[in-house]
């Protein structure tokens, strides 16, 4: 069973950073997509941040110049490294992996962790 465990979330003021990370319990090369999403109180969660086959990365257009995806093979583990947070950048931050297997694509998410941008 696959498990993904975020840490690194907290308060913090605005301007300030934070580095998100999620230790995935196997292989991080294993998984052709590594991603964090986030959930804003009543809003959708949405993508923030994906790293495909270790090389590409993506950012949503809020985020852009500021949040850094990347990974660590070694160690096992995604990095979203936050920078000029804003407080719309409030919410609870969430990894997600897609690999291929013998059943097909599998997805994993992580339990969450709270980020909050406030004075």
């Amino acid at each position: 069973q696959v498990q993904l465990v975020e840490s690194g979330g907290g308060l913090v003021q605005p301007g300030g950073s934070l580095r998100l990370s999620c230790a995935v319990s196997r292989s991080i090369s294993t998984f052709y997509f590594v991603g964090w999403y986030r959930q804003a109180p009543g809003k959708q969660r949405e993508s923030v941040a994906g790293l495909t086959n270790g090389v590409s990365t993506d950012y949503a257009d809020s985020v852009k110049g500021r949040f850094t995806i990347s990974r660590d093979t070694a160690e096992n583990t995604q990095y979203l490294q936050m920078n000029s947070l804003k407080p719309e950048d409030t919410a609870v931050y969430y990894c997600h992996a897609r690999k291929f297997g013998t059943g097909g694509r599998s997805e994993y998410w992580g339990q969450g962790t709270q980020v909050t941008v406030s004075q």
